[in-house]
Order: structure tokens, then sequence, then C-alpha cells
């Protein structure tokens, strides 16, 4: 039950596994209330109807439709309550829609508990907390022309596009060794060198660098 030292969280995400983890991320905050958690826009409705959250964490790819539609709906009921997207999308997009929805933070999945717990507090601080591959590539486009961005692709050899394409795709090193033909242990060192060659900390960042640049 929230106090006043407490502040409300509603979690809407479709994925069990990930729901389940996320809404751990925000049990484990002391001043944060996990009030609800919906795998769907008709779950999260009804949960809204019941109460309005000081902070609504949501995915935008829901089975009845998209996380947007939900931000909208929030300010709509309570224009001060904060809206923090949690989500697999990293294009610009996805990102400049919910923003312009009323999100003041977008964070991907992959994304430690520890780091959504804080970025949620930071949120509710007055900051709008935004992933670092995101925010680089949100700068990058207001800062420089596209054939500039286009000479900076990063020099991968042919060997780590194939495992970045399987990446992309979804495999695990294991499921990536077999279909190239070399062990688990390999491939952990090719993704070693597209994370650094990348500038990234995760492999969901470096999903999200290798579809903005094109590079798979």
């Amino acid at each position: 039950m929230a106090t006043a030292d407490t502040h409300t969280v509603l979690l809407v995400e479709d994925d069990d596994a990930t729901r389940a983890r996320l809404a751990r991320a925000v049990e484990e905050s002391p001043d944060l209330t996990l009030v609800g958690a919906a795998g769907s826009c008709a779950a999260a409705r009804a949960a809204l109807d019941e109460h309005v959250p000081d902070v609504l964490l949501v995915d935008l790819g829901l089975p009845d439709g998209t996380g947007v539609d939900l931000i909208r709906e929030l300010k709509r009921r309570a224009p001060d309550a904060e809206a923090m997207v949690i989500t697999v999308f990293g294009d610009e997009q996805h990102v400049v829609g919910a923003l312009e929805a009323g999100a003041t933070g977008y964070v991907l999945k992959d994304s430690s508990d520890a780091y959504i717990g804080e970025a949620i507090r930071d949120l509710l601080r007055g900051g709008s907390p935004i992933s670092p591959a995101i925010a680089r590539h949100l700068l990058r486009r207001f800062r420089e022309p596209e054939e500039a961005r286009q000479e900076e692709l990063p020099s991968l050899t042919e060997r780590e596009r194939e495992v970045l394409a399987l990446l992309v795709k979804g495999f695990t090193f294991q499921e990536i060794g077999d279909l190239l033909g070399i062990s688990a242990h390999t491939v952990t060192t090719h993704v070693k060198h597209i994370y650094r060659k990348l500038a990234v900390r995760s492999r969901g960042e470096a999903v999200y660098e290798a579809l903005q640049l094109k590079i798979v």
C-alpha cells in the first residue's frame, strides 16, 4: 500500500517473464509501490479506472493496442502523472511518438533492475531518463547531417556482421555458434568485439545500433 513517502507505479507489459522481472524491480525500491501489473491495454484501462498511478511504466507493443494510446489516456486523466516507456523498440519513430504523447522517460528492456528503479526515481525528481543508445542517436540526428552519420559506420569483420545479424534475430549465443559452426565461447568473443566497436554495453543496445546504422 502506498504511503505519503512512496509513489505508485502501474506496470503494463504483455510478456509474463518480463512483467515479473519489471514488477520485482519496482517492488525492490522502498519508495515505490506497484499498484498493478497489466498484460494488455484493456487490463491497463481497467487498472486506471481503479487507481491513477504516479508513474505508468509501459511497453509499446501490446496485443490489443499500443502503449502510446495508454500514455495519452493517462495524460487525459492526470496531466501531472508521469509515463516511462520500457521497450525493445528504440527507433526514432517509436521514440518520438512516445515523447509526443507525453512520455518523459524511455529505456530499453535489457536495462538492469537497479537502473530501472533509479530511472523511475529520476523521473519523479523531474528528470527524463533515456537509455544511452537512444539518447546518442537522437543527439546525432539533431547535430549531424545524414552523410556524416553514414561515414561513421563502425568497421565490423564479416564474421562479426554474421554474429550481429543473428543477435538481431534473437538467437542465443549457443544457437549462433551452432548455426555458424563455432563454439559459444568464440561467439562471446565476437560479441565483445562488436560491443566495443559499436560503443554499447548490452545486447539490446547492440541490436538498436545495428538497426539504426543499417549495418544488418
